[in-house]
């Protein structure tokens, strides 16, 4: 019998097991592709607030499927990064194929992508959902709907996804079943009869999960030409390999040796190798309509391929890309520079090789009078930047230091000329502003009611407001405030789950510009202005603001033969300041007893000595106090 004769009804003679299926799986790897077909395929996304179990329910499929065997098992297996494993969190969409045997007597290919929950990374969620067409919404049985839960599942209304409700951690004893029904319907507007109840960590309802995927997933759509359309929808790059494209293929398929294009850079290439995700790179010879997988050609370079680009065939091109994803807009900005001035050159290709993995990370040359040359790098949060920052040391063992984060301003010049300003050094002087604008964020926060006089306190400290309060259930509040985004950046969040106990979450979107009184904050130290620790500040927190820094550096910087002033100004004026004393060496030691007129000579002699010092010395700050103070978080 020839394997183009083998059907799911030859399958079902078998049991489903790992051993069994094992066997017609690796015709299927070698390209057999007769027992699959687009009706059996389904293309799904695991989508919830953090901490929900979206990693612990996709080990669970992978078990129940045996996808992995018994030996390959372990705890977030799909979290390949040491540091989605130390944090506890999904940085990284993940990928995977996965074969069931349904109740039909069916065998289908399921392919799910696993997505990270925090709102930093929320573009990497919109990037896996456009290649699904169904996403399972994981709702904790005892926290209930989250802010996360809430912005996922409008991302996934946007792509128009089917969308299965699925109750997580049913087994602990803090369950609230009635609330999260409650939850269900007058937030998400879902019948909490559609809801499956699970517990990853137990393994209950697994097969429940499975089967409605299978039943209300719809399977991929091929067009009616045949034309190769292939989405990348995220890339890596591999030192000995080159670009490593992560497909959805739309329509048409793709082989090894065939010659492909990009639209974005008009470039073909040769496909060298094609395969699926099983977690990890399985090679088959063919990706057609509704697969997902990955694409390996002749790039070398990381900036050969864009995101959200399309692969066609060369020969028989489509007319037409496809629409790919909305350009994202970096929100936060900070200044990373090497230690070592000789490592600017490695610092730049880790940044290209990092960039091609995460379309949201941006980059550009930059040079300081105090750090040299770096780059300024564009973030969507403030645990984007300590992500990457943390990848760059550990991946390509890079030193470095960066600078305190800021946003990004509209400003208005006197003569009508409009600016956008992400470095407080690229500020034109007070006297030629007229209006700043600053970027406004609009935040959803959710939070027990017991603590809603404390959030609200914490919102207005912020320079924010609080524009609708809404009950959600008998215990949580859900307020909306907006608020200048500079100033959630670096300890909103932390405020937020002191004060709530943890129980408090937060999600943000960009509302726009808004004027508002900013000034430019320079720091002079022995009356030189160093431009890595200049500012935009707001003016009523210029003051406080000031001393904090000053006094910061007071403690890093290293005593002088003189005294050293440190000044915080605006423009001209001196809002702050510490001084640093001076060092005093004892001119008297060698007189012993005499005359006192000896001492008050040598004295004087070194007061005038000191004056002329202060008059002509150079401070040199040690790099050690530049990392000291611009550390994020201090």
């Amino acid at each position: 019998m020839s394997f183009r004769s083998v059907s799911a009804s030859c399958l079902d003679q078998s049991p489903c097991s790992y051993y069994s299926l094992r066997p017609y799986y690796t015709h299927y790897y070698k390209g057999v592709r007769a027992i699959m077909s687009t009706e059996l395929t389904r293309n799904f996304s695991i989508i919830a607030h953090i901490d929900h179990g979206k990693t612990t329910l996709s080990d669970r499929l992978l078990e129940k499927t045996d996808t992995i065997s018994v030996r390959e098992r372990q705890d977030q297996l799909l979290d390949a990064m040491d540091l989605e494993r130390e944090k506890g969190i999904t940085i990284k969409s993940h990928p995977v194929t996965i074969f069931y045997k349904a109740k039909d007597g069916k065998t289908y290919k399921l392919n799910l992508l696993d997505t990270p929950g925090h709102v930093d990374f929320s573009y990497e969620v919109s990037r896996s959902l456009a290649a699904c067409e169904g996403a399972l919404l994981i709702v904790d049985a005892a926290q209930g709907v989250e802010a996360q839960t809430l912005a996922n599942m409008h991302l996934a209304l946007e792509q128009k996804l089917a969308i299965i409700p699925v109750i997580n951690k049913i087994d602990l004893p803090s369950a609230n079943l009635p609330n999260v029904y409650r939850q269900l319907e007058d937030i998400i507007c879902v019948h909490h009869e559609e809801a499956i109840h699970a517990s990853a960590k137990m393994g209950v309802g697994i097969d429940e999960i499975l089967e409605a995927v299978v039943e209300r997933v719809p399977p991929p759509q091929d067009s009616e030409d045949g034309l190769l359309r292939a989405l990348v929808f995220d890339s890596v790059y591999d030192a000995y390999r080159g670009v490593v494209s992560y497909v959805r293929i739309v329509s048409g398929k793709v082989k090894r040796g065939m010659r492909v294009k990009l639209f974005a850079t008009d470039e073909t290439y040769e496909v060298k190798e094609v395969g699926i995700f099983t977690p990890k790179m399985q090679k088959t010879n063919e990706l057609t309509a509704g697969d997902v997988g990955y694409i390996i050609a002749n790039m070398k370079s990381a900036s050969d391929v864009k995101i959200g680009d399309t692969y066609t065939d060369s020969a028989k091109p489509c007319k037409e890309p496809l629409s790919g994803f909305k350009e994202i807009r970096p929100m936060v900005f900070s200044g990373i520079y090497p230690v070592d001035t000789s490592d600017f050159e490695a610092l730049k290709s880790a940044m290209a090789k990092l960039q091609i993995n995460d379309a949201a990370f941006t980059f550009q040359s930059e040079s300081s009078v105090a750090l040299g040359f770096g780059f300024r790098c564009g973030f969507l949060g403030l645990l984007h930047m300590e992500i990457i920052q943390e990848r760059l040391r550990r991946e390509f063992n890079m030193d470095i230091i960066s600078t305190y984060p800021s946003v990004i301003y509209e400003v208005t010049k006197t003569d009508g000329e409009e600016l956008l300003v992400d470095n407080p050094s690229l500020l034109p002087e007070p006297q030629e502003i007229a209006e700043i604008r600053e970027p406004i964020v609009r935040i959803f926060i959710m939070v027990p009611g017991d603590f809603i006089g404390d959030v609200m306190q914490l919102v207005l400290e912020k320079r924010g407001n609080v524009e609708n309060t809404e009950t959600i259930d008998d215990t949580r509040v859900m307020l909306t405030c907006t608020v200048p985004l500079a100033e959630i950046l670096v300890d909103f969040n932390d405020k937020l789950k002191s004060m709530t106990r943890g129980y408090g979450s937060m999600d943000y979107e960009h509302a726009g510009y808004q004027a508002s009184n900013l000034i430019k904050m320079d720091m002079l130290i022995a009356g030189e202005p160093v431009d890595a620790f200049s500012m935009i500040v707001h003016r009523e927190k210029a003051v406080s603001r000031g001393r904090e820094l000053a006094e910061k550096l007071k403690n890093v910087i290293p005593r002088q033969l003189f005294t050293v002033a440190i000044q915080a100004c605006i423009g001209g004026k001196i809002i702050a300041r510490e001084s640093i004393s001076a060092m005093r060496k004892d001119v008297t030691a060698k007189c012993y007893g005499g005359d006192v007129t000896r001492k008050r000579k040598l004295l004087e002699k070194q007061k005038e000595g000191k004056k002329r010092m202060k008059a002509i010395g150079k401070i040199n700050i040690p790099q050690e106090a530049f990392i000291k103070v611009l550390k994020t978080g201090d």
